[in-house]
C-alpha cells in the first residue's frame, strides 16, 4: 500500500532549506538562491531535483566533495564568452551567477555562453534556461556530473552521467516553451522516487548487472546502469548516446570541468573533487527579427502543435513546459507532496544541526 504524502507550502519548504543551507556554513545569499531554486524544482513537479536532492547534497558535504561557503569566481570575460570557476561549492549559486552573465552579454552582442567548471550539482537544468525568458532571450543550460550512469549503446558499462540539457524560448500568449531532459531515457532521480515510494520501475529505463532490463529501483540505483535516451539501438539509444556526449563537450570539455568516466579512472576520488561543468547560453531572438514577429510564429506553432489530431483515448497534446507550469500553479495553492521517508531523513539531519523539523 502506498503511503500517505506529507503536505508541506513552498513558504515553509524554503525556510527549512534556507535554514539547513545556512547551518552548513553557506553564506545567507546563496542559501537563498539555492533553496529558492530547489523549491520551484518540487513546485514543477520535478521531484527528484528538488528537497529529494538535499540529503545527498549534506553527504557530499560531510564527506568534503563539496564546500557550502565557496564563493565562485571569474576565471575569462572575453566579449560574449566567459568562465567561472565554482570553487567546489553546490552548482546553484554559481550557475545564476553565469547566466545571468550569459544574458548580460546576449543583451550586448546577441549572444552570450558562459561556462563553468570545478562546481557540483545545479538541480533541475530548466532553472537556468528560463532566466533568459523575462529577458525575451532564448536560453539554453547542460550539466554532466562525475559519476556516471548511462552505458553507451552496445556497451555494459557506464560512461556518462545523466548529462541533461535545458532549452526555453519565449512565446506570446501562450506560455513558454520549456525543454529540460536527462539524455538518458530516465535520471538517476526518478529512480529515487520510485524507490521511496516502494513503486516498480519500467522495463527500459535501467539495467541490472547483467546488461538486462529490470524493474526493480533498489537494483537500478545499486548498479546505476541507465539506458540512453531511446533504451536501445533499434529504437534509437545511439541518439540519447550521442546527445549524452555533446553535452560532456560543453559542459565539461569546454570548460575544463569533468567530462566521461574521468572521475573514476583518475585520483579525482581520493581528492574529493568533483569538478561538475556547466554551460550556459542566451540567444536575442531581436537580433534576427522583430521580437514580436519571433512570439507570434513562436505562438503559432505551439497552438498548431496542441490543436493536432490526437491519439485514441488522449484527450491532450502537450508541449515542453506545460505539465510543470501547471503543477506549479496547483502546487503552490495545494502544497507539496513529499515522501514519508524523505521527511523523515530530512528531519534526522535537521536535528543534527540544530534546525527546526520540516515535520512540525
Amino acid at each position: 500500500m502506498a503511503e500517505t504524502p506529507v503536505i508541506v507550502s513552498h513558504e515553509h519548504l524554503r525556510r527549512f532549506i534556507v535554514d539547513v543551507l545556512i547551518a552548513a556554513k553557506m553564506p545567507p545569499a546563496a542559501a537563498g538562491i539555492t533553496a529558492g531554486l530547489m523549491v520551484r524544482t518540487d513546485l514543477r513537479g520535478v521531484d527528484s531535483h528538488g528537497i529529494g536532492m538535499l540529503p545527498r547534497y549534506l553527504e557530499l558535504w560531510r564527506d568534503g566533495f563539496i564546500r557550502m561557503d565557496a564563493e565562485p569566481t571569474v576565471v575569462r570575460d572575453d566579449l560574449a564568452t566567459g568562465l567561472m570557476d565554482g570553487q567546489k561549492g553546490l552548482g546553484h549559486w554559481v550557475s545564476t551567477l553565469a547566466m545571468r552573465r550569459a544574458i548580460d552579454k546576449a543583451t550586448t552582442y546577441g549572444v552570450g555562453i558562459v561556462v563553468v567548471r570545478n562546481s557540483g550539482h545545479y538541480g533541475a537544468a530548466a532553472n537556468y534556461s528560463m532566466m533568459a525568458l523575462e529577458h525575451d532571450l532564448i536560453g539554453l543550460s547542460t550539466t554532466n556530473s562525475p559519476h556516471v550512469a548511462m552505458v553507451p549503446t552496445f556497451g555494459r558499462t557506464p560512461m556518462l552521467s545523466t548529462n541533461p540539457i535545458s532549452f526555453a524560448a519565449p512565446a506570446g500568449r501562450h506560455a513558454a516553451f520549456v525543454l529540460d531532459m536527462a539524455t538518458t531515457t530516465v535520471a538517476v532521480g526518478k529512480l529515487t522516487i520510485a524507490s521511496r515510494w516502494k513503486k516498480p520501475i519500467p522495463a527500459g529505463w535501467a539495467l541490472d548487472d547483467r546488461g538486462q532490463p529490470t524493474t526493480d529501483p533498489v537494483a537500478a540505483l545499486r548498479h546505476r546502469l541507465l539506458t540512453p535516451l531511446g533504451g536501445a539501438r533499434e529504437v534509437g539509444s545511439h541518439k540519447g548516446y550521442g546527445l549524452g556526449v555533446m553535452v560532456d563537450i560543453l559542459s565539461g570539455v569546454l570548460s575544463g570541468a569533468v567530462y566521461g568516466d574521468l572521475f573514476v579512472r583518475t585520483d579525482m576520488k581520493a581528492k574529493k573533487l568533483q569538478n561538475v561543468g556547466h554551460c550556459f547560453a542566451a540567444i536575442d531572438p531581436a537580433r534576427f527579427r522583430p521580437i514580436e514577429e519571433f512570439k507570434r510564429d513562436m505562438d503559432d506553432m505551439v497552438q498548431a502543435l496542441k490543436a493536432s489530431a490526437r491519439a485514441e483515448g488522449q484527450e491532450r497534446i502537450y508541449v515542453a513546459g506545460e505539465p510543470e507550469a501547471e503543477s506549479e500553479a496547483r502546487r503552490r495553492q495545494d502544497g507539496i507532496p513529499l515522501a514519508p521517508v524523505l521527511v523523515g531523513q530530512c528531519d534526522g539531519f535537521a536535528r543534527e544541526l540544530g534546525v527546526p523539523p520540516l515535520a512540525r
